[in-house]
């Protein structure tokens, strides 16, 4: 099992919207997630600053792959039409990126 974390920001008049659709992911954006062996996702919220950080577990053996299935699902594009209006990403995020990498620098098991 991998960790994974990333961050982003949030424009502060979507906060609510943004906040009401993750009440009720689509059950299609929520399968593909599992199948590509996404668990214990998570999304924090930190105000004022207006940042999101996300969190995971990646059980599967080929992130690139199952990241790939994720991004090419027709359904979980169309959810992404919906939230990508209303995030703000990161000028110092790695290029490719929507969502900015984080690095783990602890965990207590």
């Amino acid at each position: 099992m991998q960790r994974m974390s990333m961050v982003i920001g949030i424009a502060p008049e979507h906060i609510e919207e943004y906040k009401k659709v993750h009440s009720a992911v689509w059950p299609e954006v929520l399968a593909r997630l599992s199948q590509s062996n996404i668990t214990n996702y998570s999304i924090f919220l930190r105000q004022p600053e207006n940042l999101m950080f996300s969190y995971w577990e990646y059980v599967g053996d080929d992130f690139e792959a199952d990241n790939a299935s994720i991004a090419a699902d027709p359904v979980t594009q169309e959810w992404w039409k919906v939230c990508g209006p209303m995030q703000r990403p990161l000028e110092s995020r790695d290029a490719g990126e929507w969502w900015a990498s984080m690095e783990e620098v602890f965990h207590l098991d």
